[in-house]
């Protein structure tokens, strides 16, 4: 740990200490004045579905919780804001700054308490309130969010410890207020409403006053930081009404845009080499850029081009029938529930979204529609806008590189449904000295065939709870690369920490009308006793339909050899014999042959050790078919593996 990171730490402690003996705390913030901001949502469409907005909030108000993407919990109406779902553990109401968050008996699954108290729920109510205009439905907001603030005092409990909560609250509690009709609302009018209205803005100023003071600094600084700077940011945009309002204002826009511009490479990908915090990274800076904007408040051209890259990288990666690998941490995070669709994908709204920012009628082909996130943001005039791009005049360009991001695209027929889509990577472990949400994935790729996912990253699973599941995951056998000696690639110092990085390197990359080849190192196994450098050729044949992986060792002495390939959930996978592997996933039929140097055995929902594992969301795992190849060795080898791949149709075989 660096000099600078510990003084940070120990000054955070001190500071925390003398918070808790009262000084620095404002408990009686001083009162508001009437300034007021401009509403940033779009007007009433008729284009959404009333009584879907209706159901989703009448399953709230009858304690019926999404915590996560899998996972319906009944919380009751209120819920108890300081217990966790999961667990049923209740945390104790002391002061926040010194609560033990990850302590699991102290708090539960932090996880699990921390995603109703963001209060994506409320912009379920405020979404049926604005369609309906049902008083009901405004009624459960006040009570909901009376019954916070009476379970949650200001500054005592666990939803007072970090300031990536306040700030997702913090743009939650906007976009209610907007729908709620801001200022305006009937919820204020009489005695009882502006005792409430009072209570909030109470609040508010208070999350600001906590996240202004407790930034994550060092190597917190990702994207945790960024969602504080765009909390406070959307917070005193909002609600401008104290005198410290402008400069929390001035601090967040200039504190995000520089973050964004240093968390994210200029190729377009985010530098935590996680898809889905690439993906949470950019609705941050969408949300923050229209709030801007409907305020008078402009981000540079390089804040926006940033975000135009981003989304370049989103559409390049995903297949023809939408899939995107799971690179990386996902914890199924979002910072407004906007949409009920049945269909919702998180990545093709972005696109919808920025096809219109942009007039990118190749984002529109890959989003599909104009979907409802994207109205509640953009309104009808943005449906005009996607309905007037023109994809038959312009055939997508994306990039088949990410030099900096270490992404690398081999294939064909790009957006066609007889598309094969290999992306392999050798791009950086993650961000900062931590890399806190990078996975031991070096050199490791998937493939997609005519928009059937083939070979797969199998995602996340956990985060602070369940060791063995949150390594495995992680971990360098939970990827299509090579194990050696049975430890990872990187050296881990924790659940959010890497201790000793995997260097990849990208040697060459190249891509013409018959091949694609693809050439890499790393050096994580060079800390061996005996070091063990790995290199990987990837050759596609575009003519034959033939992918060719070359896997070179380079060493010395004797080690033990694992080489791992995890197929999707729909595969149906057989080995026959010592050398062949027999592929289908609906259309697809690919032939796999090995060299016959490493022992093949296929493993499916192994628990110990984990092995055939896919985790689709968080805190949700399926079984899947993984082929281990493993063996011992004695100095340097080569191994390859090919791929012959079919696409069967009506017309016969492609």
């Amino acid at each position: 740990m660096e000099f600078g990171e510990i003084v940070y730490r120990v000054h955070s402690k001190i500071n925390a200490s003398i918070e808790h003996c009262g000084f620095g705390l404002v408990t009686n913030p001083p009162a508001p004045n009437n300034k007021k901001a401009n509403k940033w949502l779009p007007g009433i469409s008729n284009k959404f579905k009333t009584q879907k907005y209706a159901e989703a909030a009448t399953r709230v108000l009858d304690g019926k919780y999404d915590v996560f993407s899998s996972h319906e919990v009944n919380l009751g109406f209120p819920p108890q804001w300081n217990k966790d779902p999961k667990t049923s553990t209740l945390a104790p109401l002391v002061f926040g700054k010194i609560l033990d968050y990850r302590n699991e008996s102290v708090v539960g699954d932090i996880k699990y308490l921390w995603e109703p108290n963001r209060h994506l729920e409320l912009v379920t109510i405020a979404q049926a309130y604005f369609l309906s205009h049902n008083k009901f439905f405004a009624d459960a907001e006040k009570k909901l969010l009376a019954s916070w603030f009476e379970q949650c005092p200001y500054p005592l409990g666990v939803n007072w410890t970090s300031s990536l909560e306040h700030a997702v609250r913090l743009v939650n509690w906007s976009v209610t207020w907007d729908l709620l009709g801001g200022d305006s609302s009937d919820l204020f009018k009489d005695q009882s409403g502006q005792q409430f209205y009072q209570n909030w803005l109470k609040s508010i100023y208070q999350h600001c006053h906590f996240i202004s003071g407790h930034f994550s600094r060092f190597s917190s600084a990702n994207n945790h930081l960024l969602g504080e700077f765009m909390g406070l940011f959307v917070a005193s945009t909002i609600w401008p009404m104290w005198k410290e309002s402008e400069k929390w204002q001035s601090i967040a826009k200039e504190g995000f845009e520089e973050e964004v511009l240093k968390q994210n490479y200029l190729d377009g990908v985010n530098k935590e080499q996680g898809i889905w915090y690439h993906h949470e990274v950019a609705d941050m800076m969408i949300i923050c850029g229209l709030v801007g904007k409907a305020n008078d408040i402009e981000f540079s051209d390089k804040y926006w081009c940033v975000l135009e890259k981003m989304l370049e990288f989103i559409a390049s990666i995903m297949d023809v029938d939408g899939n995107i690998p799971m690179f990386g941490d996902s914890d199924d995070a979002v910072m407004v529930r906007f949409s009920q669709e049945d269909n919702f994908n998180v990545y093709r709204s972005l696109l919808a979204t920025g096809s219109v920012l942009f007039k990118r009628a190749d984002f529109k082909e890959k989003a599909g529609f104009f979907d409802d996130k994207s109205r509640w943001l953009l309104g009808d005039e943005g449906d005009v806008v996607f309905n007037s791009l023109d994809i038959e005049s312009v055939r997508p360009a994306y990039k088949k590189e990410f030099p900096e991001g270490g992404y690398y695209i081999l294939g064909k027929n790009f957006d066609q449904a007889n598309e094969i889509m290999c992306i392999a990577d050798a791009g950086p472990l993650g961000y900062l000295s931590i890399a806190a949400h990078g996975h031991a994935d070096a050199l490791s790729f998937v493939l997609s065939v005519a928009g059937c996912e083939i070979l797969i990253d199998p995602g996340t699973y956990a985060y602070h709870t369940q060791q063995k599941w949150r390594d495995f995951f992680k971990g360098t056998s939970a990827h299509n690369t090579l194990e050696i000696d049975g430890v990872d690639q990187s050296v881990s110092g924790g659940n959010f920490m890497w201790i000793k990085h995997a260097e990849a390197v990208c040697q060459e990359f190249s891509s013409n009308d018959t091949k694609d080849y693809f050439k890499a190192s790393h050096n994580g196994y060079e800390r061996l006793a005996d070091p063990v450098k790995h290199l990987r050729e990837v050759h596609f044949d575009k003519n034959e339909n033939q992918l060719l992986v070359t896997d070179t060792l380079e060493c010395l002495s004797k080690h033990e050899v694992s080489q791992y390939w995890h197929f999707s959930e729909s595969c149906d996978v057989e080995i026959i014999g010592d050398e062949i592997v027999l592929i289908e996933n609906g259309s697809v039929q690919i032939k796999m042959q090995f060299d016959g140097k490493l022992m093949p055995v296929l493993v499916s929902g192994q628990e110990e050790p984990p092995l055939g594992w896919i985790s689709r969301c968080f805190d949700g795992k399926t079984p899947t078919q993984t082929l281990k190849l493993s063996g011992k060795i004695s100095g340097s080898i080569t191994f390859k593996t090919i791929f012959e791949i079919s696409i069967h149709s009506e017309a016969g075989v492609s």
